[in-house]
């Protein structure tokens, strides 16, 4: 730690002091010799575990053909089979193209780029909540100002933010329809809607908390955009890849979009990231307009493939709901124990726990929430935050994970939430 502190700025933030030295499935070991349960997967990255054999042994395979050659300048078999698999998994029964780039971030400003170049139109609108990742266009979609904007600005221009069908901090009896009519408000008090080439969304929340909206939500949202000849981009970056029990989170929600944004554990551990969408969308800028040196870099789509197959063959759509009823059933016992416990939310593997210091405001328990990450780490359990108020504890564990140390890891939770509702009782009782 002295070392990174004097090499490494402050910026690039550690949620724990744990220095990994090798991992494997669900398991992290650091350089002490200590082992964690990782529920946090390199935050979404490892939804089929940490070196997954048929991606090592894919890796292993193409280092013997070519490490680098720059899709620009001599394409390879990979890139094209990785984009072909892709087009097929994407929900929609239309024809689709993908483009491959580097990160999730670099998936949504390629998105935009051609949703502008499509449409014609200038103007993006986004969410309150939303994360779309720390590039200026990515950032500037992104809503929660610390500490992602504070200090970035200016930003892009013609992007618009509206709120969000965030149901438990909405007023009681929010419908769909008037979450939904949010989107029609922005065309008369912000922006025209004939001046929108695309509305950007996370099908389920992923920094701002793993909020999942009603189920009827987008379609409404979907609706709207084709009314007005706006496309629709789902950011799937986090959620995407078996995270929610299908491929793609979209697909809960009944809805076909025109581009989806995707990375994460596209690549089992590698970097990369893709654009899939409408063909006639996708086609919209010239040659040339798209591209970058490592984009679909031959290692990356090697993994890609075969993470892949990875889902397919060990059947991880039906392990990730699993996961989650799992979760959902010890956390809706907490819930009943500890009013701290507020709300209990998620879509297969993707859940969380949103924290509260009272049942009734819902004042987010933000410092409670750091307490209980640390007591996680210090007892043997890697789990990262999430939330605009910094209030959540989010699930991101591998989705190979054995049932033992599923349950592992959910009773050092349990008793992270104990050991701080008894410190919140004693300094009530002394107060």
């Amino acid at each position: 730690m002295v070392r990174r502190e004097a090499a490494v700025p402050r910026a690039p933030y550690n949620t724990t002091p744990v220095f990994a030295a090798s991992a494997e499935g669900a398991s992290i070991d650091d350089v002490d010799g200590n082992r964690y349960l990782d529920f946090a997967g390199g935050i979404g990255c490892l939804n089929i575990g940490h070196r997954a054999p048929r991606v090592t042994a894919a890796i292993q395979e193409q280092l013997a053909k070519h490490l680098h050659l720059c899709f620009a300048v001599t394409p390879y078999e990979g890139y094209i089979a990785v984009a072909e698999k892709l087009n097929a998994l994407a929900p929609g029964n239309f024809a689709k193209k993908t483009i491959l780039l580097n990160t999730g971030a670099e998936a949504v400003e390629n998105a935009v780029k051609i949703a502008r170049a499509y449409t014609k139109r200038p103007a993006i609108i986004c969410f309150e909540d939303a994360f779309h990742g720390r590039t200026m266009m990515a950032m500037s979609l992104t809503s929660k100002a610390h500490p992602y904007k504070a200090g970035f600005e200016p930003f892009a221009s013609d992007v618009y933010r509206i709120p969000f069908a965030y149901s438990y901090r909405s007023e009681s009896g929010t419908t769909t329809e008037m979450f939904a009519h949010h989107l029609e408000n922005a065309f008369k008090r912000s922006v025209a809607a004939e001046s929108v080439a695309a509305v950007i969304a996370e099908p389920v929340l992923g920094e701002g908390g793993f909020v999942v909206p009603p189920r009827d939500y987008f379609k409404a949202i979907q609706a709207i955009c084709r009314k007005h000849g706006i496309l629709f981009i789902a950011d799937e970056v986090q959620s995407g890849f078996a995270r929610t029990g299908k491929w793609f989170a979209s697909e809960h929600f009944g809805i076909e979009p025109d581009m989806i944004t995707m990375a994460k554990s596209l690549g089992g551990g590698m970097p990369i990231a893709a654009v899939t969408g409408r063909a006639e969308v996708m086609d919209a800028p010239g040659v040339g307009g798209l591209g970058g040196t490592y984009c679909g870099h031959p290692l990356s789509c090697a993994a890609a493939l075969a993470a892949i197959e990875t889902i397919e063959k060990d059947g991880l759509l039906t392990r990730s709901t699993a996961v989650g009823k799992h979760f959902e059933t010890r956390a809706r016992a907490w819930q009943k124990k500890w009013p701290l416990v507020g709300d209990i939310r998620g879509l297969g593997g993707m859940c969380a726990i949103e924290l509260v210091r009272n049942a009734q405001t819902r004042e987010p328990a933000e410092s409670e929430t750091k307490q209980i990450a640390e007591y996680c780490y210090k007892h043997g359990l890697i789990t990262i935050t999430a939330g605009t108020f910094n209030n959540v504890i989010r699930i991101l564990v591998p989705l190979v994970v054995s049932d033992e140390q599923l349950d592992e890891g959910l009773d050092v939770i349990e008793a992270a939430l104990a050991s701080v509702a008894e410190q919140k009782q004693a300094a009530l009782s002394h107060a």
